[in-house]
């Protein structure tokens, strides 16, 4: 058995990643902020036939984050493939951005992702040193590659998100522990619910994200993807 924990997993690409993973046989550690809309999702995979358990954690708080990988450890005992995906977006212009709302994209955007990667590290090394490979998803944005006005501070956390995981491919990549920066464009989420003028059908789905974790996990060890971008037809490269 290989294990997967996904965090903000109770809804659009972190489900989407989540269904994928189980189907292929992964036992299934799923977290978000939120636990009524946590239990909907994992009973819905759970009903698919699915090894899943829900551990509901803010990923702006340290002790949480701490907890959720305990809880997975004592749960399934190993760690294949992290995939970072809990995030939060807030628009506005620099001029009027409160600092709480710079503080809540800058812990569940960035701090969390490093902290979450820290405490799982060990299983992760573990798992590669069984198989030759596990693997870890920082979902990040091409606004990290593109920092885009009035996203300014979301912009910058999904920056750091990219230069995250670039150095921690440096550090881990020898123990065969890949690490990839996921970087989409519009994806079809309650997170674009506020966007005018692109129909949902089409952005690019969730789906297509989870695919990609796929290949990920079908490459060689010796095949490394530090970063892959999702982009729609027309926009700008």
């Amino acid at each position: 058995m290989r294990a997967a924990l996904v965090t903000g997993g109770s809804s659009g690409i972190g489900l989407a990643i989540a269904r994928a993973l189980g189907h292929d046989g992964y036992a299934l550690t799923v977290s978000a902020r939120r636990p009524d809309k946590l239990e909907e999702a994992v009973k819905g995979l759970a009903d698919e036939g699915l090894d899943v358990q829900g551990v509901p954690a803010n990923m702006a708080k340290e002790e949480e984050i701490t907890a959720l990988a305990a809880a997975h450890r004592e749960r399934f005992g190993r760690l294949d493939v992290l995939v970072n995906n809990a995030g939060v977006g807030i628009g506005g212009a620099i001029s009027d951005h409160e600092t709480k709302k710079l503080d809540m994209q800058l812990d569940v955007n960035l701090r969390a992702v490093y902290l979450m990667k820290r405490e799982c590290v060990p299983m992760l090394k573990e798992a590669a040193a069984e198989h030759k490979k596990a693997l870890i998803v920082n979902v990040a944005s091409i606004a990290g590659k593109f920092g885009q006005p009035w996203l300014a501070a979301y912009s910058a956390t999904k920056a750091g998100v990219i230069g995250l995981t670039q150095a921690a491919h440096g550090e881990l990549a020898g123990d065969g522990v890949q690490i990839t920066a996921f970087c989409p464009a519009f994806v079809a989420t309650p997170m674009t619910d506020w966007v005018e003028g692109v129909p949902k059908e089409e952005m690019i789905q969730p789906e297509d994200i989870a695919e990609a974790v796929r290949f990920l996990l079908r490459t060689s060890p010796a095949c490394m993807v530090p970063e892959m971008q999702f982009v729609r037809p027309g926009d700008k490269l």
